[in-house]
């Protein structure tokens, strides 16, 4: 078990690129695999989430490659004759995936098993999928009672822990209300319906990231989505394609974090995916007084994406705020970051309506109260979220800190030890790996110490 030592910053300053979306990836790869041909992925996520995804696809037969070629003149992000990975994924359409011999093994990720299952329940053979300790105590409830309803046959620990033994199955169309708002869940259902027989419905309390369907369109499945309602029509015949997958927005979030802490930062962040459904964090931070700028937008390949900006010149303290109902479901992996920039608010960050953080890769909501207890931070839990006091309250001081393996809460607290009295110590360091393993080197790379 590695540990981290941060120190405080002077301010954050430089261009940053940053690794895939890792939402995105999931998907990209999943539908590659399902396509007909050879579909290429350029800057697809290097976290160990989206690696365990490809494991589990080459497990089921699918074959695939990284290479290398040399950019074109005036693409983006590359400079002429720069060498560029391409990850290539043999797809052999629906109906090609082979039995596995072995358990598939999601490592950490609930995005790899639970869209992997909606998709397994659809096929000929019998598999089955686990992942690590943590994302066996993770809730599978909520994705096995969609699928039994059409007509998948899956058994689980308890009935509602991985791993899962699924009996592929004739799968039939259904109209499904989510009664919770995951995208996740959404896209399980959505990709058990490419193999079913008529039109899947889903309905969801509130409308989450929509990275499922706009892949599913790019890649050519007959899919309709309006006001939190989406259908998928089955069976459809699906083509490889060339995508490029943008920026992680979750991970700009905490470089965007790091700048605003820091008095004199400016910092310009590159090729950021913006899509809608995920770029609420940007509204809410630009409301509580960040100076965050969007440029070079543009749509690619159904995802809008550009340029942010951040500039602290002042260090003027942002103001705080709440984040509640449907916020809270928009911004449910920036919460962690959020939290941690509570200390450097005038009025505090207060978070609710947020359970779901209590089944994540680890309880974040007793997590980072813990965390931020442990530096000195003024921190109330509820049930459902926590409020974390404002500047006035308490300074930050440097302390040890457990992010109890959890990838999110081990980046925040590592951000808001930039601004704080002393050198922290984070403990698990190498849980970052799972989303974003270039953190710490991009971040050593920008903020002056």
């Amino acid at each position: 078990m590695s540990t981290k030592k941060i120190a405080p910053g002077r301010k954050a300053e430089g261009v940053v690129e940053l690794p895939g979306d890792k939402s995105i990836s999931h998907r990209y790869a999943i539908l590659a695999s399902l396509a007909e041909g050879t579909s290429e992925l350029q800057n697809y996520s290097s976290a160990a989430d989206c690696q365990s995804t490809l494991e589990c696809l080459k497990r089921l037969g699918v074959a695939m490659e990284t290479k290398e070629r040399k950019a074109a003149e005036g693409e983006v992000s590359f400079a002429a004759g720069e060498s560029v990975k391409v990850l290539r994924i043999g797809g052999r359409g629906l109906d090609g995936w082979s039995a596995p011999k072995r358990t598939l093994d999601a490592g950490n990720s609930g995005t790899t098993l639970r869209l992997l299952t909606g998709a397994l329940a659809g096929q000929r053979f019998e598999s089955k999928i686990t992942g690590d300790g943590s994302l066996r105590k993770r809730p599978m409830r909520r994705i096995l009672e969609p699928l039994r309803m059409m007509g998948a046959e899956i058994d689980a620990k308890e009935d509602k822990f991985a791993p899962l033994e699924i009996r592929g199955s004739r799968l039939r169309g259904i109209e499904y209300a989510t009664p919770i708002a995951s995208a996740q869940v959404k896209s399980c259902v959505l990709l058990a319906g490419l193999f079913a027989e008529g039109e899947t419905t889903v309905r969801e309390p509130v409308a989450t990231r929509d990275h499922s369907e706009v892949a599913l369109r790019e890649f050519g499945a007959r899919v309709a989505a309006a006001k939190g309602v989406v259908r998928i029509f089955g069976r459809p015949k699906m083509e490889a394609r060339a995508l490029t997958v943008p920026g992680d927005l979750s991970s700009a979030v905490f470089f965007l974090a790091a700048a605003l802490i820091l008095p004199g930062s400016a910092l310009m962040i590159r090729n950021v995916g913006l899509n809608p459904t995920r770029a609420r964090i940007l509204d809410l931070l630009i409301e509580m007084g960040a100076g965050i700028h969007v440029a070079s937008v543009q749509m690619k390949e159904g995802e809008l994406v550009g340029d942010l900006v951040v500039q602290n010149e002042k260090g003027d303290a942002l103001k705080g705020g709440k984040i509640s109902g449907a916020q809270t479901a928009e911004m449910i992996d920036e919460l962690p970051m959020m939290a941690a920039l509570g200390p450097y608010t005038e009025d505090g960050v207060e978070i609710r309506d947020a359970r779901e953080l209590r089944v994540k890769e680890s309880d974040r909501i007793a997590t980072m109260a813990a965390a931020l207890k442990a530096m000195g931070a003024a921190v109330e839990e509820f049930e459902d979220g926590l409020r974390v006091a404002g500047r006035g309250a308490a300074k930050l001081k440097g302390a040890k800190v457990d992010p109890h393996g959890d990838h999110r809460i081990a980046m925040a607290m590592a951000v808001a030890a930039l601004g704080a009295e002393g050198e922290t110590t984070i403990k698990d360091a190498e849980c970052v790996g799972v989303s974003f393993p270039e953190f710490f080197g991009l971040m050593e790379r920008v903020v002056e110490k």
